[in-house]
């Protein structure tokens, strides 16, 4: 089977609820997760394919750069949207991408309806969406962490190779 190109699995915010209703039509149980994903890293490899081996379609709900910065700081995306979306949609468990500018993406939900809602684990305190999915009749599932990645420690890492001189 040939791959797909990543920007066909790009969907306008518009198009995500049509997008999510062809899956469902097809008969496949969609799977929902989101976050930013400024720098990609195995943790959210491992995180996206544990989501995906949640149902037969994973859409990712992908902050926004305005969205990233009023959680993460104005320094934060380091990586664009446009890129963000591109690398998440090359992925081969990914079905489709969609950018969001809420803070959270509990409206994004609603419109997708996925049949499974997968967070991080380290998200168990609050997971945006949970009602919706909940009283449509599908679940939850907190996904564990991977030990030991996490962008900020990445960036700080980065940061501190550049000042030693690592960097050039």
């Amino acid at each position: 089977m040939q791959p797909r190109e990543p920007r066909s699995k790009i969907w306008a915010r518009a198009d995500a609820a049509a997008q999510a209703g062809r899956l469902r039509a097809a008969g496949r149980r969609i799977v929902f997760t989101n976050g930013c994903f400024d720098l990609l890293h195995t943790g959210h490899v491992t995180y996206l394919n544990r989501a995906r081996a949640e149902g037969d379609a994973l859409i990712v709900g992908l902050n926004s750069d305005a969205s990233v910065r009023g959680h993460k700081g104005p320094a934060r995306p380091v990586v664009p949207q446009e890129h963000r979306a591109f690398v998440l949609a090359a992925l081969e468990c990914v079905d489709g991408v969609v950018v969001f500018d809420e803070a959270e993406p509990a409206a994004l939900i609603a419109e997708v309806r996925p049949d499974v809602l997968v967070k991080g684990a380290d998200w168990a305190h609050y997971v945006s969406g949970r009602e919706t999915v909940e009283r449509d009749g599908g679940r939850v599932v907190l996904a564990p962490m991977v030990e030991g990645f996490s962008t900020t420690e990445l960036i700080r890492r980065i940061r501190a190779a550049d000042r030693a001189g690592e960097g050039t």
